[in-house]
């Protein structure tokens, strides 16, 4: 499954504002949007810049890759695995 990274600047003013430590990265699934503040992309990936058509978040620059290649995401969990996640999400197994 493909997943889109990008940085939230409206969180990065927000969080300078109020002191407080905010995830500011969001990982875009067609399924889920997970925010972070370090994600490990262990595998191929490509930077985007696309200013004529920006993602629906109004997001200009990010990072493409598969989601089996992020490998952890420093939310909850100190280890995570994306496409774990997203075989949850989808109710299917890992087999």
């Amino acid at each position: 499954m493909k997943a889109r990274i990008h940085v939230n600047q409206h969180i990065i003013r927000s969080n300078r504002k109020s002191g407080l430590k905010e995830p500011t990265l969001t990982i875009k699934t067609s399924r889920k949007n997970i925010r972070a503040n370090s994600v490990n992309i262990d595998g191929p990936c490509q930077i985007v810049y696309s200013p004529e058509k920006p993602l629906s978040c109004g997001a200009t620059v990010w990072i493409e890759t598969d989601t089996r290649h992020i490998q952890q995401v420093d939310h909850q969990e100190p280890q995570w695995n994306m496409d774990r996640e997203v075989q949850e999400v989808l109710g299917v197994g890992s087999d």
